[in-house]
């Protein structure tokens, strides 16, 4: 099967293991699944690193495309359709941040699996979103 990272997952998955859930954990773990991370996931770490809002350790921003191939995950692209009508993702007043919507409606066309703790998410089921933690 096919899954797409979230951004907190992809990190974890990198940096502390445990702050996975059992389910996550396998499916990533598990060599017959592909595994996604989106270039938008680079783009949100970049940037919150250069706002001061997260800190990352042991590795720079431009470094995580790397570590993903050397973690055995498949490079993703933000791809103009995805982009062209992300219009079309509904609009929920409870999730604001642009870079989940994205994540969200990337899995959404591309009919892949979410990997996120994000509970917020949830409300995109009815959008067609598979969710998983």
């Amino acid at each position: 099967m096919s899954y797409l990272l979230d951004t907190h997952t992809f990190l974890w998955a990198l940096t502390d293991e445990r702050k996975l859930s059992t389910s996550a954990r396998n499916i990533i773990e598990d060599v017959n699944n592909e595994i996604f991370v989106n270039a938008v996931s680079f783009w949100e770490v970049s940037l919150k690193q250069a706002l001061g809002k997260i800190d990352i350790t042991g590795f720079l921003p431009e470094e995580l495309p790397g570590l993903a191939i050397k973690s055995g995950f498949s490079l993703s692209p933000l791809l103009p359709d995805v982009a062209a009508t992300y219009h079309r993702l509904p609009l929920f007043d409870q999730h604001k941040d642009p870079f989940d919507k994205m994540l969200i409606w990337q899995a959404i066309k591309q009919e892949l699996t979410l990997i996120s703790k994000d509970r917020n998410m949830t409300q995109y089921k009815s959008a067609g979103l598979k969710l998983l933690w």
